[in-house]
């Protein structure tokens, strides 16, 4: 692992700001929302974990469901355009969600279907965000820009959760919620601005597209054992942050204001992972972000010891950096290993496998816990965790993937990474 070489201006360049502008404005969002949205079904008549997992559920179903849809579309239209509606989509459904809890009338159905819609709208983002940044950003500097936005991102994250407790606990979840979807609105303003095109691309079937985006993601050991990895570990995560964590909290740690201490630590230590990956090259960069994977269980062993408040943020600030060292370098690895053409399939690939088990851990960690105790549900997660990136180890592709080394062509870009001819007649798509 060596230094990166100096930085070079992204912040004068005019559409990378942009995009970090928005990700920032709707993470905060997401920040408030994301202990908000916990607590406030926890206060409807009657709600335990059985009901906070459906919402949960239902929430993260979609992004399961969709994301593939969302990768065909991202790599057929303007992704700009399609990450417009997906944020108008978002602070339409959690502008519902707020509403109905202001107004005191959240029948669980109805939370269950705006949270439906507001997983909607992230299956259609995400893929579409991760083939945005190689179009606005050179190659050489890809590692560096993808370590500033969750610089951005997780700065903003902690602000919402640092505010976050002291809101809901102040003047309720209802308006945490408003301002979700008020973020979203604002980030829509911003992406419109980037107005990028699709390259020009043969005409073809989306059941076409799909093969075509399986065999790319299919062909990459590393790939594909990495994802199957993080279809057990964010399940585990997920169940830990949207469940498991909130009723230990509720249980006995102090409720939302200790609980949003402790997600808050998390963020802070994702900040200060991305700023180390920022400044750092390694040969063997899947290889790292596999081994900074076994972190994430050291908070859920201390949650299901009802540890103290201190030592659980503790782990979850070493959990976040973790998690930002692997994140920046598989998003990295993956803009630069994919043709670009096919990112944003591959890319929906990648997040359907690695939410494969998201939706059933939210479901069933509430049963469990009911059932188990959250402490025996929590050591459940952390044994996942540890060995399925145990197992992922064992892919030799993890092990040996390399850093490219050969020289960059006069766009910046390495010879292994130039987007593949793509036949046209198609007229590309404007914002």
């Amino acid at each position: 692992m060596t230094a990166a070489s100096a930085p070079a201006p992204l912040l004068r360049d005019r559409r990378f700001l942009l995009l970090a502008a928005a990700r920032t404005v709707s993470v905060l969002g997401n920040g408030f929302a994301r202990v908000a949205l916990a607590f406030a079904v926890l206060a409807l008549p009657g709600a335990g974990p059985g009901k906070l997992s459906l919402v949960l559920a239902c929430q993260a179903l979609p992004q399961l469901l969709f994301v593939l849809v969302g990768g065909v579309i991202a790599d057929r239209m303007s992704r700009s355009r399609l990450m417009v509606l997906s944020d108008v989509v978002g602070a339409a459904a959690y502008g519902g969600l707020a509403a109905m809890v202001l107004t005191g009338h959240a029948p669980l159905w109805a939370m269950c279907v705006l949270a439906v819609l507001a997983g909607t709208a992230t299956a259609m983002f995400l893929p579409a965000m991760e083939g945005v940044v190689p179009l606005i950003v050179p190659a050489p500097h890809l590692q560096r820009a993808n370590g500033a936005l969750r610089i951005g991102t997780n700065s903003a994250m902690l602000l919402g959760l640092a505010l976050s407790g002291v809101t809901v606990a102040l003047v309720g979840a209802g308006w945490a919620l408003a301002l979700n979807a008020a973020s979203f609105a604002v980030s829509a303003l911003f992406v419109n601005g980037l107005r990028l095109t699709t390259s020009p691309r043969a005409v073809s079937s989306g059941w076409a597209d799909l093969r075509d985006g399986w065999h790319e993601f299919a062909s990459r050991q590393w790939l594909w054992a990495v994802v199957a990895q993080y279809a057990v570990v964010v399940a585990a995560i997920n169940a830990t942050l949207g469940v498991l964590g909130p009723l230990v909290a509720e249980e006995g740690l102090g409720g939302a204001r200790a609980w949003s201490l402790i997600v808050a630590a998390q963020a802070l230590g994702m900040i200060a992972g991305a700023g180390i990956a920022t400044r750092v090259r390694v040969r063997r960069p899947v290889l790292v972000a596999v081994l900074a994977t076994f972190p994430a269980a050291a908070p859920m062993i201390l949650l299901s010891a009802h540890a103290p408040v201190w030592s659980i943020a503790a782990a979850m600030f070493c959990a976040g950096v973790a998690n930002d060292i692997f994140g920046v370098l598989w998003s990295t690895t993956v803009q630069r290993e994919v043709p670009e053409a096919a990112l944003s399939r591959v890319s929906s690939y990648d997040i359907f496998g690695s939410l494969a088990f998201a939706p059933l851990g939210l479901l069933i960690a509430g049963p469990i816990a009911a059932r188990t105790g959250t402490g025996p549900a929590l050591a459940g997660c952390a044994a996942l965790v540890v060995l399925a990136t145990a197992a992922a180890l064992l892919a030799p592709q993890v092990r040996t993937l390399r850093t490219p080394a050969h020289p960059l062509d006069e766009h910046g870009k390495s010879p292994r990474t130039r987007p593949r001819p793509v036949p046209s007649p198609a007229i590309p798509d404007h914002d």
